[in-house]
């Protein structure tokens, strides 16, 4: 029998979960939806894993995860851009190597540490409801850091996302903005880190996304589609977790995954109602 649903809500633990969550769920609801657009999946995926180095550097040190971390995955997209634009090689092939070289490395230092690290594997699973008052107010203060550069380059993104030929010939600095936005998705993945872990945050960042893309058809309202899936799944995610005694990160997932796949089925009634096709990328 399901507990009471405010029961969990009597944990301060829980509570600083669901903020944190919800907190995660938007900003990456709104990086994703520009990472989607871009084609940049694997991109999330790639710096993801990159950010693990970052993590195992910072134990040995006994600095913080959340500095290792963020050094580590800026430091590779800004190296993902660079060689593609250097380099003259597709940015998958850059970041198949780069990804690859980068968890490789995280592996190995992990290796020279001596006993089993409980920690360490936090992050790559996530351990949202172990997130204490001091990660709650970094979190914050990264994500509204990471929302309020998109809110002031809101348009420059959005041309350069849609059209970065004509968005260069108007004058805009494409490449600048091409590499800041990389640094914003570093960012938005080291933010997501603790409630979902390095394996998960991919999902976090790509479905929620994927998602409203199938049920809109302006930007603005995928926008704000993806927001309110990437708030809402996480609640409801922390809460099936309480109820199962199941993993956090993975639950959360999930129901962004059921989402994603009831909109999946509604999509051709919608195109039906509509009278003509939803666009590819709207």
């Amino acid at each position: 029998m399901l507990a009471p649903i405010g029961e969990p809500l009597a944990y301060d633990f829980f509570l600083r979960a669901l903020l944190a969550s919800a907190v995660v769920g938007v900003v990456c609801a709104v990086v994703g939806s520009f990472m989607v657009l871009r084609g940049y999946a694997f991109m999330a995926d790639a710096l993801s894993h990159a950010a693990f180095p970052g993590v195992v550097v910072a134990y040995m040190l006994k600095g913080p995860f959340y500095l290792g971390a963020a050094v580590a995955s800026v430091a590779t997209a800004l190296a993902i851009g660079w060689v593609t634009r250097r380099g003259g090689l597709r940015s998958d092939t850059v970041i198949g190597v780069l990804f690859a070289g980068m968890f490789a490395l995280g592996i190995f230092l992990f290796s020279l540490i001596p006993n089993y690290v409980g920690d360490l594997f936090g992050f790559l699973f996530g351990e949202v409801l172990g997130i204490g008052l001091g990660d709650l107010v970094a979190l914050v203060a990264l994500a509204l850091i990471v929302l309020a550069v998109i809110g002031a380059l809101w348009k420059e993104l959005l041309y350069s996302t849609f059209d970065p030929l004509g968005a260069a010939a108007s004058g805009l600095p494409v490449e600048r903005l091409d590499y800041l936005f990389l640094a914003l998705v570093a960012i938005t993945i080291v933010v997501s880190l603790q409630s979902v872990g390095i394996i998960l945050v991919v999902a976090m960042l790509i479905t929620p996304a994927a998602t409203a893309q199938l049920l809109t058809r302006s930007f603005g309202r995928l926008i704000a589609v993806a927001a309110l899936i990437g708030a809402v799944a996480p609640v409801v995610g922390l809460y099936l977790s309480y109820w199962t005694n199941s993993a956090s990160g993975a639950t959360i997932v999930l129901v962004e995954t059921i989402v994603f796949l009831a909109a999946l089925l509604i999509r051709p009634g919608l195109v039906l109602l509509r009278g003509r096709p939803i666009p590819a990328q709207a």
